[in-house]
């Protein structure tokens, strides 16, 4: 529905993620970081990758946030022997021994890509242009994919066997690497009061992909002040290591740094983190609370930081 003015769509976010954030409390408890995260992607037209232990909800908040969201969601579990066909579709022969294009999983709103890493690097870029160009080619034909779209894929970092980590250029079309820990002593009580009785939480549908098209627009148009712009883009330089505007850290603890998506995620990401905190244009404060998932999966540490047990965290709060 269009909105009398920027104005008005301003707030209506806000609303909308009020009300998100309250449907998904009834199924999720206590990933309230995780949450704006994920929603903030979404309404920055991004991607993202949850990287938790098992028995942390990552599926389950996926699929909660995709029932809040009035939108088609599918789930591909990836395994070892997944081919890029199980993804896109296939083209098969008709009874009139025609071809006929079946479409796969990855033809809907929002795409759960559960454990990516366990699927060898042709799988894997299969969802490349899918994410990227919005659209899949299968045998010369170009398909275009319905908007909105996301991938939100998820991730074990405990298992390295029999996975297939994920390379630096597709890791880089995410737009937030999300680390989940553990819950919090109260929260886990709460969780287990929850599940484990016969207790049944409906999620009601509160927002409509032509909503979330509008929300993605209305996030671009946000105005930044120049002096934003700039830090954002001094951030990412920061973390290029032996280039002119590098940090002593990134010299000396990092291997490589983050590129021109980086910066381009930090300003739109906190466009929309100043919009659902009710201001209508962002400041410093707003870059620096979506830098840390930005950047992580885009910078690389050296031998040196991995021996000193410098992690990547660490390094990007002090470049922050």
């Amino acid at each position: 529905m269009p909105y009398s003015s920027d104005v008005a769509a301003a707030e209506a976010l806000t609303n909308s993620y009020q009300k998100l954030k309250s449907e998904i409390s009834k199924v999720v408890i206590g990933q309230d970081e995780t949450v704006r995260l994920l929603l903030t992607a979404i309404f920055c037209q991004g991607h993202c990758l949850l990287v938790g232990v098992p028995g942390l909800a990552k599926t389950l908040l996926i699929q909660t946030i995709a029932s809040a969201l009035d939108l088609d969601f599918n789930r591909i579990q990836f395994t070892p022997d997944l081919m890029p066909s199980d993804i896109l579709g296939s083209e098969t022969l008709d009874q009139e021994r025609n071809f006929k294009f079946i479409k796969g999983p990855v033809f809907a709103n929002i795409i759960l890509a559960d454990e990516i890493n366990r699927t060898p690097p042709k799988t894997q870029s299969a969802l490349l242009e899918a994410m990227q160009e919005y659209a899949v080619t299968i045998a010369g034909q170009k398909y275009s994919l319905g908007r909105p779209f996301f991938v939100l894929a998820t991730q074990n970092p405990i298992e390295q066997e029999g996975t297939y980590p994920l390379p630096e250029a597709q890791l880089d079309r995410f737009m937030f690497n999300i680390y989940l820990d553990y819950p919090s002593y109260q929260s886990e009580l709460d969780i287990v009061k929850n599940t484990t009785s016969d207790r049944q939480n409906e999620v009601k549908r509160v927002i409509t992909g032509e909503e979330i098209r509008e929300f993605q627009q209305l996030v671009r148009r946000v105005p930044v002040v120049d002096n934003v712009v700039e830090y954002a883009v001094k951030l990412v330089h920061k973390t290029r290591p032996n280039t002119e505007m590098a940090a002593s850290d990134a010299n000396q603890y990092l291997e490589w740094g983050a590129g021109p998506r980086a910066s381009q995620a930090l300003i739109l990401a906190s466009k929309c983190n100043a919009l659902l905190n009710g201001k209508y244009s962002p400041d410093i404060e707003d870059v620096k609370a979506v830098a840390l998932p930005i950047l992580r999966h885009r910078v690389v540490r050296n031998f040196k930081a991995e021996a000193e047990g410098i992690s990547v965290e660490q390094l990007i709060k002090r470049l922050l």
